[in-house]
Parts: C-alpha cells; structure tokens; sequence
C-alpha cells in the first residue's frame, strides 16, 4: 500500500475514534476498540496520538453508585481543541441558520426553534427520570445527559444539589444565542418537577455548565418552573457548594 493511503486511513480512524469520543461522552480504549470495531491495540495508537496533539485528554472514570474492586478504569474525552475541530465548520453553520430565523421572526422564534430542539430529549428522559426515586432523579437526568455527551455528573450543595455538564456541544452557538441554554434549563425544571436556577454555563465563558437544584420540599410542586435569572459569571457556581 502506498505510503500516502496508509496515512489517509490513519487520519480517517483517527477521526472516528475522535468523533465517537465526542458523540458519547467519555470512552475508555476498551469501549472504543468495541464500537467501532478495531483491536484494542490499534485505539490506543490513535488514543496515543490524540493524546501528543492534545486534542484527547484521559481521566479517571466518574462511577455512579457503588464503586467496585480496583482502580476506576480510564476514560478519554476530548479537549477544548479537539471539540473546536469539529464543531467549528458546525457551528458556523447553525450560527448562520439561527441569525437568519431571528431576521426572519425575531427573537421568539429562536426561543420556540431552541423548545423544539429540546422536545425530543425531554421525551427520551421523562420516564426514566419519572421512575427514579426522589432523592436519585437528579443523578438519573446526569447520567441520561452522560450517555448523549454532556459528560454530567451531580454534587451536594447548599439547600439542594448542582447538575454539572462538563461537556456542550453547542457551546459556541449558545454564546451568540442564549435561548438555547434558556430551553435547556426549562426541561430540566419540567423534568424535576423544581424551579431550578442555572448558575453558569460554558456559553458564558465558565468551565461547567452548573444548575441547581433546591432540595425536594414536600407538598405541590409548581406545575412549570424555569429559571430565568441572568448567567452568573460562575462565583455563584463555586460558592454555592
């Protein structure tokens, strides 16, 4: 084979390994080698790669519930640089279409373009949010935002809990267009059943999109609950903790 095809075919695993990375969260070499149908030994020559141009980062993987025997197993997810690769030429492209709908119909018709995008995910996670045990729902939403690349998790704060995204796929759209973050954060209000607050989101420039969530009060629940109240700069997020 010639040495420019061998190349080619490098690069367009690399970037399968890449993108499954970034379509479904955190991966370890194992789980990647699985789903797309490799050998482990050949993820993790591409991993390795990944990991010189520092589009890859690798950590330890966040286990929810009990934690078994051993080490946690290790996970890669992709960086700042590996995300603005590919979301870049996508991100230009949805930035345009939404400048155009808010010509075309003004700011309320990208806030109902941004409830129609979430509809379909609100769907998915109802029931199994529904399910799920009062004190268990939030980490239920965290894991179901997980497994479609949110990389979420859940942590104990004052007077309630915080719902922590690390990862957005749309960070830099959101940044010219809020409504999404805004769609975003009445699902998970409507899902909870709580009015939620966000505190600071990726868009705004913070590292993590950080929502709370007040502790569950016994009684009615407010039947739509949204949170509205501007982005913080993030402090509220740290010290809310």
């Amino acid at each position: 084979m010639p040495a420019g095809a061998a190349v080619t075919r490098d690069e367009s695993t690399r970037d399968r390994v890449a993108r499954s990375i970034l379509t479904n969260g955190p991966s370890s070499a194992a789980v990647l080698a699985e789903r797309l149908e490799l050998t482990p030994a050949a993820v993790r020559r591409h991993l390795d790669h990944l990991l010189e141009e520092g589009l890859v980062e690798s950590r330890e993987e966040r286990v929810y519930g009990p934690r078994g025997r051993g080490r946690p197993a290790k996970v890669f997810v992709l960086t700042d640089s590996g995300r603005h690769a590919f979301h870049q030429a996508y991100d230009d492209l949805a930035a345009t279409a939404l400048r155009f709908i808010a010509e075309a119909g003004g700011d309320e018709a990208v806030a109902e373009f941004a409830r129609r995008r979430v509809a379909e995910v609100e769907q998915r996670y109802r029931e199994l949010v529904e399910t799920a045990p009062e004190n268990k729902k939030a980490e239920v939403l965290a894991q179901a935002l997980t497994a479609d690349g949110y990389a979420a998790s859940t942590a104990k704060a004052a007077h309630g809990e915080q719902l922590c995204q690390h990862h957005c796929p749309v960070a830099h759209v959101a940044e010219q267009f809020p409504q999404l973050c805004e769609a975003e954060t009445e699902v998970f209000a409507r899902l909870l059943g709580k009015h939620v607050q966000r505190l600071a989101t990726i868009a705004h420039g913070d590292g993590v999109c950080t929502t709370h969530i007040p502790a569950h009060i016994p009684g009615p629940q407010p039947a739509s609950a949204a949170a509205n109240a501007p982005v913080s700069n993030g402090e509220s997020a740290r010290t809310a903790r």
